[in-house]
């Protein structure tokens, strides 16, 4: 039985140079290093098979890569699709709310700042989730 390969990855210079550029990257996601160097491999004429065995992934999600990259180009390298991913644990608005009364709220106990403990009890979470939130805001209370 013959084996069936998937024709090699057309891309043109300017996008060879890209991933090449983000295969060598030090700095990048490690996700999207990986793809790149996948996405370079497969335009070398490997195969779906021995491109996912060299990147130590799946079969899968070098197809999935070959067909995002034909969709959308080196803007697509590294992105995680939309529904995917960890979804929030933390009730819808928490954030916003905890933002605001950071900014525009005092505690209840006199202080004249707030702690991460004192938040985290005003809005049921915990410290470190507090803690997590202000340092996403660039908060400093």
């Amino acid at each position: 039985m013959p084996l069936v390969t998937a024709p090699p990855l057309a891309m043109t210079a300017k996008q060879r140079k890209a991933l090449e550029q983000m295969a060598r990257s030090t700095s990048l996601p490690h996700r999207k290093v990986v793809q790149a160097s996948a996405l370079l491999l497969a335009a070398d004429g490997l195969a779906n098979n021995e491109v996912a065995r060299q990147c130590n992934t799946t079969n899968d999600s070098v197809r999935a890569w070959r067909r995002r990259f034909e969709d959308e180009g080196v803007d697509g390298v590294g992105e995680i699709a939309p529904g995917r991913g960890r979804s929030s644990w933390l009730p819808e608005g928490t954030v916003e709310a905890m933002v605001h009364d950071t900014l525009h709220a005092l505690p209840d106990d006199g202080s004249t700042h707030w702690s991460t403990r004192l938040m985290a009890e005003r809005h049921g979470i915990g410290k470190d989730t507090v803690a997590r939130i202000w340092k996403n805001h660039n908060l400093k209370p």
